[in-house]
């Protein structure tokens, strides 16, 4: 059974669902693995010092403009660049151009879209709720790193849909992003329907809004923002096999 503590709302698991939607980075997909490769691999293509501690800095400054993003703050052909931009002042790498940033983030986005690292256990899980259920994939990532990363895995059989936020103009937490999904999947009723994802900001939020259960995957056991109540909690994968199956 899912993790009952943080004082969390929760209730019996259903039998009712018929789609699970899940989230890519960070509950499927192993993206602080392939972000750390991507990252340094392109420092080293452009020859520049990669010290240990550039990996941090890169990680702040991409959450906030990632929450940006959620938020409508900034765009996704924005996002590419600006990060990068923001990165290069916080270590004191000076471009040698105006473009350098711009080439940079072509040259990263091209590094992570070839990491289909998968988190622990979603494989196995995931073809196993496979044969019960219709699982969609849905994310917030850039298209050009989600559809490589997708078909360059292990699971990429998996998804009857595949909703990426770039593609649809809109992104999670938005109502009008769930919106737009459940068109993809046939409009099916809201209780037969459950988000899974790592993000309580976009996944559990976004499905909060939507009137629909949700599942947080907490697998470093954060402190659960009481005005924010998954149905469910899990630090584990498997553990979607007993709330399930």
């Amino acid at each position: 059974m899912g993790n009952r503590g943080q004082n969390l709302a929760m209730t019996e698991p259903k039998s009712t669902y018929h789609w699970l939607l899940f989230d890519a980075d960070g509950t499927l997909f192993d993206y602080d693995r392939a972000e750390a490769k991507a990252l340094e691999g392109t420092f080293r293509e452009f020859t520049l010092p990669f010290e240990p501690g550039h990996a941090g800095v890169y990680q702040k400054i991409n959450q906030q403009i990632w929450l940006d993003f959620e938020n409508g703050q900034i765009t996704a052909e924005a996002l590419r660049v600006v990060r990068f931009e923001r990165l290069f002042a916080a270590i004191q790498v000076r471009p040698g151009s105006a473009a350098f940033a711009e080439e940079f983030s072509s040259r990263y986005l091209h590094n992570l879209a070839m990491a289909s690292d998968l988190t622990n256990g979603a494989e196995n899980i995931v073809r196993a709720l496979r044969a019960r259920y219709h699982l969609a994939l849905i994310t917030n990532g850039l298209k050009d790193v989600q559809r490589p990363r997708l078909a360059h895995s292990t699971i990429s059989d998996c998804f009857e849909a595949v909703a990426i936020s770039e593609e649809m103009g809109v992104a999670k937490p938005d109502p009008r992003y769930f919106t737009a999904v459940f068109e993809m999947i046939g409009w099916p009723e809201r209780k037969n329907v459950v988000v899974i994802g790592d993000s309580l900001t976009s996944d559990i939020q976004g499905g909060i809004n939507y009137g629909l259960d949700t599942c947080w995957y907490n697998p470093n056991g954060k402190t659960a923002d009481l005005k924010l109540l998954p149905t469910y909690q899990i630090q584990k994968l498997e553990e979607l096999e007993t709330l399930l199956l």
